[in-house]
């Protein structure tokens, strides 16, 4: 019986710290929602408004007034989804060879890469920048996709990745079959790294749709930017309406959490079947 109470006691406190842990982490959103719903004295009353209001629609019609919210999501998606798809064909091909394959020079590469992981971006903003000035490339949709197309930590974490999950047994057989290095990372080693491939897609698209600096600089035409440069330029110079900034930015994570719930679940069901494999 005294077994049976302690289970019981230890259940409901993790379910009471993870259902803790759950307010917590969606009260941002809701109060986001609260605010983008009330207008901008409310944001600012005291005490503030803890419910939402009735200003949502009014507020995300002034958005559509002030920017050219439609062309700048659609911009952002292209981007996002360009960046990730090269990530994960060129990161994951990367990883795989630094995994599996023994070719001279790896570990000094490897280390290079990783160096290169730690050098903070604000650092390569200017090279970067005159690079692709030089190549004619500055206010292109290029300028945010090339840059991006393959990051260090993909290349880290994929490797890693592939080292514990990628079979070396399989590798070998694949060669006895006379399967080549491409054909290898296709049969062999995508259907397992699938469950990384799923967090750094996941990661990766969050990271571009929600970088602002870099197309701050590199865009500069203020009709063709992304989502986050164009929900700052909602900011008056000497006033803002700050019901509206928080509506354009509730608008802009909206599909974040679709993407998010999408990629979680396809995260969580390649990682079962990976581990049923195993």
């Amino acid at each position: 019986m005294r077994a049976e109470t302690s289970a019981r006691s230890r259940t409901i406190v993790g379910h009471a710290v993870l259902l803790l842990g759950v307010l917590i982490t969606v009260f941002p959103f809701y109060w986001m929602f609260v605010m983008a719903s009330n207008s901008t004295g409310d944001i600012f009353a005291y005490p503030p408004e803890l419910l939402p209001g009735p200003h949502l629609w009014e507020n995300m019609n002034k958005v559509f007034d002030g920017i050219d919210f439609w062309k700048s999501m659609g911009i952002t998606v292209v981007v996002a989804t360009a960046v990730t798809f090269l990530v994960l064909l060129l990161d994951s091909l990367a990883a795989f060879a630094f995994a599996k394959y023994d070719f001279p020079g790896r570990r000094v590469l490897f280390w290079i890469v990783l160096a290169t992981f730690m050098i903070p971006m604000q650092l390569a903003l200017v090279p970067q920048f005159v690079t692709l000035a030089w190549l004619g490339w500055v206010g292109s949709l290029k300028a945010l996709i090339i840059p991006g197309a393959a990051n260090a930590f993909g290349i880290f974490w994929m490797r890693q990745y592939a080292q514990g999950a990628i079979a070396d047994e399989l590798i070998q057989a694949s060669r006895v079959d006379g399967a080549g290095f491409f054909r290898q990372w296709w049969t062999v080693g995508l259907p397992v790294l699938r469950p990384g491939l799923a967090f750094l897609g996941i990661f990766t698209f969050f990271h571009i749709w929600n970088d602002y600096l870099w197309p701050l600089i590199v865009m500069t035409d203020p009709g063709k930017v992304t989502l986050q440069v164009a929900v700052q330029q909602l900011n008056g110079v000497y006033t803002t309406d700050q019901s509206m900034v928080i509506a354009g930015a509730l608008m802009s994570v909206i599909p974040l959490i679709g993407v998010f719930l999408i990629g979680s679940r396809h995260f969580i069901a390649n990682l079962a079947a990976g581990a049923m494999k195993f």
